[in-house]
């Protein structure tokens, strides 16, 4: 069975786990953390990032995009990347918009101040990079509440691994309680339809230890 390397607030192993079970791929799961010095995860992927697809019949296979791509590839009736050029290049912006630009400005932050400190002796949370990071996620909020008022999904009339890129890194903000869904009626409908997926149902159960989730991140209705 193909192992995938992930850590469960990931964004970038939430997506390939939404992508492998969206295609019903079985897989078993094995923790890593990525800030953490691991000669194992090194060995398979000399960068030390999360997710690694480990697949003995197949290769292995490392970063988010890598794995996605592989996937839209060689899995027999994928459709989260179809389309003519244009729908594709759409999807592929909007997929490079959250792991480039809201993982800088929004995710990226939050991440090292809500998580990683926690866990590094010595190192205290800046409430100041929280603040910004929670203000430009409004902003981004804005762009994306505009996009799904224009149609369904993020990339169209069809859900593409645009959307769920997006609900990977979205859950993760919810899951500490850091999205006014109310200010945003658009991306709160969207996203409710993503969290009654059933791909979207063992990301639902995610608890990381000593971190609750916020009170209503596993509710459908919210």
């Amino acid at each position: 069975m193909p192992v995938l390397y992930h850590f469960p607030l990931s964004s970038a192993s939430r997506f390939i786990r939404l992508q492998l079970l969206e295609y019903k791929w079985d897989v078993e799961l094995r923790q890593k953390v990525p800030w953490e010095y691991d000669e194992g995860l090194l060995r398979l992927n000399p960068a030390g990032e999360l997710p690694v697809l480990d697949d003995a019949a197949r290769g292995v296979y490392c970063g988010a995009t890598v794995i996605s791509e592989w996937l839209e590839e060689t899995h027999d009736g994928a459709f989260l990347l179809a389309g003519t050029p244009a729908e594709r290049a759409e999807i592929r912006r909007l997929v490079s918009w959250f792991d480039s630009k809201f993982t800088k400005e929004v995710a990226g932050p939050l991440m090292a101040e809500r998580v990683i400190k926690r866990f590094q002796k010595g190192q205290a949370v800046s409430s100041d990079i929280i603040r910004t990071a929670i203000a430009n996620n409004h902003i981004h909020f804005g762009y994306f509440d505009w996009l799904l008022g224009q149609h369904d999904w993020f990339a169209g009339d069809k859900m593409t691994l645009a959307d769920l890129n997006a609900a990977a890194h979205l859950s993760v903000l919810d899951y500490f309680g850091d999205v006014s869904w109310d200010k945003y009626p658009d991306v709160k409908s969207w996203y409710m339809k993503m969290k009654s997926r059933p791909s979207f149902r063992p990301l639902l159960a995610d608890r990381l230890i000593g971190m609750a989730p916020a009170s209503h991140y596993a509710e459908l209705d919210f």
